[in-house]
């Protein structure tokens, strides 16, 4: 059924749990993943001494987490190709679609409200545009993780530790 997954990972990125959704995709199916990374450089629309030095370092982010991506899919006895291209990462997606990738595996940020509309995602624009199915892989913004509590603990009554906020935090519920 799918021969072709891409698979598009952020330049210096570190966590994406689609990795093992692709990988188990593929396994399935006996397809090829195609790690991609976008490097959005912006040489086109940025003057500087330093555009240069900044675009350098975004390509060599973008290789570095290609590398990684595709030897972790490897390890896992997943055949894997990577690229880095430069350009706008919704248009490296496209063109790869069109390139015959026949499914689209990336991870989804959690951003919710005035975050979501503001930052925008490149998930839901592909989503939106793309000519092949997407699955889409929730991820947690590492900046909310410190918000949550783990779901077996969320009802439950708090730890009376002894201190004066009955074993919440300052800023909870004050």
């Amino acid at each position: 059924m799918y021969d072709q997954i891409l698979l598009p990972v952020a330049p210096g990125g570190e966590a994406n749990d689609a990795i093992p959704h692709a990988a188990s995709l593929a396994e399935r199916y006996g397809a090829t993943v195609h790690v991609v990374s976008a490097a959005d450089t912006a040489v086109d629309t940025l003057a500087g001494p330093r555009t240069g030095a900044f675009s350098d370092r975004l390509v060599d982010a973008a290789e570095e987490r290609v590398e990684a991506v595709t030897a972790e899919l490897e390890e896992a006895g997943v055949e894997t190709v990577g690229d880095v291209v430069r350009g706008e990462p919704l248009d490296v997606i496209e063109n790869a679609i069109e390139d015959g990738a026949d499914l689209v595996v990336m991870p989804s940020h959690t951003r919710q409200g005035i975050r979501r509309l503001l930052l925008g995602s490149v998930t839901e624009k592909v989503v939106r545009v793309a000519s092949v199915p997407v699955v889409t892989v929730p991820m947690t913004d590492p900046t909310d993780e410190g918000d949550r509590e783990p779901a077996d603990q969320a009802d439950r009554e708090p730890a009376d530790d002894g201190d004066a906020t009955g074993g919440r935090g300052a800023s909870d519920g004050q």
